[in-house]
C-alpha cells in the first residue's frame, strides 16, 4: 500500500468559523478603540480643568 499522493494537509477552518472569528475581531477592535478614545478624552478634560483653574487664579490675582 502506497501513501504517495496523500500528504497530510492541515484542515482549513470552515467559512462559518472564519466569519465568527472576523466578527469577534471587529467587536474587540471597536471596544479597544472606544477605551482608547475614552482615555484620551479623560486626559483632555483634565487638561481643560487645569487650564480653567489657572485662568481663575490669574484673574483673581489680577483683580485683587
Amino acid at each position: 500500500m502506497s501513501t504517495q499522493g496523500y500528504e497530510n494537509k492541515p484542515e482549513r477552518p470552515s467559512l462559518l468559523k472564519k466569519g465568527i472569528a472576523a466578527l469577534i475581531l471587529i467587536v474587540v477592535l471597536a471596544f479597544a478603540l472606544k477605551v482608547v478614545i475614552g482615555f484620551v478624552m479623560g486626559i483632555f478634560w483634565i487638561v481643560v480643568g487645569v487650564a480653567v483653574l489657572i485662568a481663575l487664579l490669574w484673574a483673581l490675582n489680577t483683580l485683587l
